[in-house]
């Protein structure tokens, strides 16, 4: 399989002034989206420098990395794998070569047709080095630019060609080309920076950097960041759709950045007000799965009226157990990650609020730590419909096999996590809260349908029926 990422990119485009800082800064900002690698590439007078490693970002570039990383102009990646393994081969940015210029690439997403446009590329006597879609991606570019020799034109026409969600850096020469799919799946958030210009995942990202969000990219924008201004923009043509993955408002974006226009902290609130309307239930307590799920947990206290607590105590330096690279991984980290406040839990009924359930062990965990503290019984509400389907557009999400609500009630989920209930945010309750249409966002993992079509889906889904 290709090595596919999720992650978090940003790029930095200043004038007078070097962008390693900034570009560490960004990162530091996007941690929460991939804990495994992280890398910086920047230019200076045509040069090149480059610096990846594995781990989190402030064990990799210490002082003298970030000073040795020369130029003002940049971009940066941190990584979490989905398919792809976890290695230093697989971290990003990767150094490419379009025509004469040197240049690096980074990539949050799939590409979902990625086999067929590796086999394009192959037949049109391009030699790809790796496995991985980014470099595929840069190779598309890559021909299209030796046809056109227009980069943004090159970009264009490769994009049409490219299925999925993304959002890509590239740094070429002393300009930055930042893009979108041509749906919007993926986020992306242009910035201003004290003399410069930023793009980076998250708008928290620009304000952490010291600068501040203009606006999200438009599905399938083109921005070409140079001298620390916007020099253009274009598109990819798209038709005027949109897609938005409604996981960045339920879980992957931090509560502190703003999505599309609409807060994410707000998103979640109202998520939680929702629930409690949806799902009401006797309790004594609210409690949330810390950190994620605190907003959606003040909401269900205000829309219940059930008094809020932080039952359980999240230790700050353990890793986001959803993004570790493999199962066994997630389990063992659950209990050194939360721990249940002495006391507090003992005798009471405890309404339990996380973010969503995707595999459901370390949900599992979670209440087994809340009985064992005592609760005489824990109610599970959950602000995320039910996962039923794959993500193909860059979540960890690949095979239905691994979810625990495909094909399962939500009094079989209660039984498979040993809560007394079990009960989800609805659809429309989801869609309300973010607010947006229904057809603008991108449901597929709630619906199996998916807004563009995905090869071999059919095929992967018969398969994993038969393998129950």
């Amino acid at each position: 399989m290709p090595a596919r990422e999720a992650c978090g990119v940003v790029g930095v485009s200043l004038q007078g002034k070097g962008a390693a800082p900034y570009l560490f800064r960004g990162l530091r900002a996007l941690q929460h989206r991939g804990q495994e690698s992280a890398g910086i590439a920047t230019t200076s007078h045509g040069t090149l420098y480059q610096r990846k490693g594995m781990g989190l970002v402030h064990e990799i570039f210490g002082q003298e990395l970030i000073d040795a990383l020369r130029g003002p102009v940049g971009i940066g990646h941190v990584r979490y794998s989905t398919t792809g393994s976890s290695d230093l081969e697989n971290a990003q940015p990767i150094v490419v070569k379009i025509r004469d210029q040197d240049g690096a690439i980074a990539h949050n997403g799939d590409i979902v047709n990625f086999e067929a446009v590796r086999r394009r590329l192959e037949h049109r006597g391009v030699e790809l080095l790796g496995n991985a879609d980014t470099e595929t991606v840069a190779q598309a570019i890559a021909l299209e630019y030796g046809r056109t020799r227009d980069v943004d034109a090159a970009i264009r026409r490769a994009g049409t060609e490219l299925i999925g969600g993304y959002a890509i850096v590239l740094l070429l020469g002393s300009r930055i080309y930042a893009f979108r799919d041509p749906l919007g799946i993926r986020p992306l958030v242009l910035g201003t920076l004290d003399g410069g210009a930023a793009v980076a995942s998250e708008s928290v990202a620009l304000e952490l950097m010291g600068g501040r969000a203009v606006r999200d990219l438009g599905p399938g924008e083109i921005v070409v960041l140079e001298r620390g201004q916007v020099a253009r923009t274009s598109f990819i043509p798209n038709g005027g759709d949109r897609a938005h993955c409604m996981f960045e408002w339920v879980y992957f974006s931090r509560p502190d950045s703003v999505a599309e226009g609409r807060p994410v902290y707000d998103v979640r609130f109202k998520i939680g007000t929702r629930l409690a309307k949806e799902s009401p239930v006797e309790a004594d307590l609210v409690v949330p799965v810390p950190d994620s799920a605190r907003p959606q947990a003040l909401g269900f206290a205000s829309g219940s009226g059930i008094p809020y607590a932080e039952g359980l105590i999240k230790n700050r330096f353990v890793e986001r157990t959803f993004i570790l690279p493999d199962q066994r991984r997630r389990e063992s980290e659950v209990r050194v990650k939360l721990h249940p406040v002495p006391g507090l839990l003992k005798g009471k009924r405890i309404v339990l609020l996380d973010d969503s359930i995707v595999r459901g062990t370390t949900l599992r965990e979670i209440v087994q730590m809340v009985r064992g503290a005592g609760a005489t019984r824990v109610d599970v509400r959950i602000g995320c419909p039910p996962i039923r389907a794959p993500c193909y557009f860059g979540i960890d999400m690949k095979e239905r096999k691994e979810l625990v609500a495909h094909d399962r009630d939500e009094s079989e989920v209660a039984s498979i996590i040993g809560a007394d209930s079990v009960h989800y945010l609805s659809i429309p309750g989801l869609v309300e809260s973010i607010g947006f249409r229904t057809e603008d966002l991108c449901l597929g993992c709630l619906t199996g349908r998916y807004p563009v079509e995905v090869p071999e889906e059919r095929r992967r889904f018969q398969k994993s029926l038969t393998e129950f």
